[in-house]
């Protein structure tokens, strides 16, 4: 998969002299590593970002020379190394919301047997913050740091029904210039979703994503002018469905998402 477009807003910025397009591309190189990548060889770096090999040769030697990537010279690989892990660990320190909520989560996680997530906006994607697992034999293997696709995800679709109307048909309108063959199934998508927010106070994505998996999601609102978080319940479609998904764990995820807002809140937790 070849890098994904910025959203309309980081476009834009590219215009701005006072943007500096060598680290963009640094940090866009960091970005493409995945949760389950170890080593990437030097082309699938050049694949995943679309930057060209030169380009990359130069952005792998600095970020290997400022300790950011490890280098294996003899195969030509990369990987990311602690360094990146410091930077992480610092950004979620900040994250009162994560230690607030985990209580919370992980109740809900072993009253559903499934798997409770929370997660911030990355322009098109969704990136876990907190992430707590039930005792069940079979949930999602996925942790903190895992990036998923806004559009599809019970987690994104939750987050895109909390913007503002404004922020919504930018991200769509990024979302079409993204992907135009998809476009009008993601549109679908979305209005569905839209519908039932309006009408149960959450969303869903049932195989969606994945064709096993199943979730529903609420926003969590921090205050005021604050980007949303992305609050779901997610598993095998085999035990989340029916009145059990929408009847019992629906309103439940609903007053989670109060719970977490009152609980950071009396943290006095900031931004």
């Amino acid at each position: 998969m070849s890098r994904t477009r910025t959203t309309s807003a980081v476009s834009n910025a590219r215009d701005d002299r006072r943007f500096v397009t060598a680290l963009a591309r640094g940090l866009e190189l960091l970005s493409c590593f995945r949760p389950q990548d170890r080593w990437l060889p030097h082309q699938e770096l050049v694949r995943r970002t679309g930057l060209a090999h030169a380009t990359v040769s130069r952005l792998t030697f600095t970020l290997v020379e400022l300790g950011y990537l490890r280098h294996r010279p003899a195969a030509g690989e990369y990987a990311l190394s602690p360094a990146v892990l410091a930077l992480g660990f610092s950004m979620l320190s900040t994250f009162d919301i994560g230690r607030a909520a985990r209580p919370i989560m992980q109740a809900l996680a072993d009253r559903a047997q499934a798997a409770v997530s929370l997660g911030v906006r990355h322009e098109l994607s969704m990136i876990y913050v907190a992430h707590c697992r039930s005792s069940a034999r079979l949930t999602l293997g996925l942790d903190v740091g895992t990036r998923l696709p806004i559009a599809v995800t019970a987690m994104g679709r939750a987050v895109l029904c909390a913007v503002s109307d404004a922020e919504r048909e930018r991200l769509s309108r990024a979302l079409q210039a993204n992907d135009p063959a998809q476009w009008p199934a993601l549109r679908a998508g979305l209005a569905r979703s839209a519908g039932l927010y309006s009408e149960r106070g959450f969303v869903d994505s049932i195989s969606d994503w994945e064709a096993d998996i199943a979730a529903i999601g609420v926003p969590v609102e921090i205050g005021a002018g604050k980007e949303p978080f992305g609050l779901t319940i997610g598993g095998p479609t085999t035990h989340l469905h029916g009145p059990f998904l929408y009847d019992e764990l629906g309103p439940a995820l609903v007053q989670a998402a109060r719970d977490i807002t009152s609980a950071v809140c009396a943290t006095n937790w900031r931004d």
